[in-house]
Formats: C-alpha cells, sequence, structure tokens
C-alpha cells in the first residue's frame, strides 16, 4: 500500500508542477476536481476499495488529464472548447473512480490475508 501512496503523492506533485508553470490561466473548478477526485482515489487505497492495478490505471487516467489541462495553459488561454474537453475528461474519470471503488475487486490487506488463510 505504501507504493500507492508514493504514486498518488506524486500525480498531486505533478498536477501542482503543471498548475505554475502554466501561470496566467485560471482554471480554478477544473484544478479543484483533480484535487477531490485524487482525494477519492486516496480514500480508496487507505480503505481496501482500490486495488494496485486499479490505482494505477486511475492515476494515470488523472496525469493524462493534467496534461492535457497543461498543454492547453501553455498557449496562455484555455478556450471554451478545450474547458468543455477537461470537464468531459473529468466526468468520465470521476465515473471511472466510482466504478473502480464499489466494483468487487478489493486491495489485499494483512487483515483479509488472515482471513482467508485455513
Amino acid at each position: 500500500m505504501h507504493k500507492f501512496t508514493i504514486s498518488a503523492v506524486g500525480v498531486a506533485i505533478a498536477i501542482a508542477s503543471f498548475a505554475v508553470l502554466a501561470g496566467g490561466t485560471s482554471t480554478p473548478r477544473v484544478d479543484q476536481r483533480e484535487a477531490n477526485q485524487q482525494a477519492r482515489i486516496d480514500a480508496g487505497v487507505a480503505s481496501g476499495q482500490l486495488n494496485a492495478r486499479e490505482t494505477n490505471r486511475l492515476d494515470k487516467q488523472q496525469a493524462r488529464i493534467a496534461g492535457v489541462e497543461a498543454k492547453d495553459k501553455a498557449d496562455g488561454t484555455v478556450t471554451k472548447s478545450e474547458r468543455a474537453e477537461l470537464h468531459r475528461m473529468q466526468r468520465r474519470a470521476s465515473k471511472n473512480v466510482y466504478a473502480q471503488k464499489h466494483d468487487a475487486q478489493t486491495a489485499q490487506t494483512a487483515q483479509t490475508a488472515k482471513v482467508t488463510k485455513p
């Protein structure tokens, strides 16, 4: 589980770096939603609702969104269509976080390992 925390922190730092480098353009709604989704992923890891594979997939999806946001901010203006694309990507990511947290797969913790052994 320690690896998941490190990767989640890495994604959060990458998102923050993109925001700092972008400078002039402001996308507070997008940034807040990214932070909320990262918190949901972290909560899923902590509760055991997300296994390693699910966590990595969701973190990569968040990193792709942050990359698109940085690219959109690079020219100094985030257009209406670029914002719409970011919101669409975030809606899809939010649905994926929900689906992965509520599916039958869970992370194997020390407690569940003890229970399943004969």
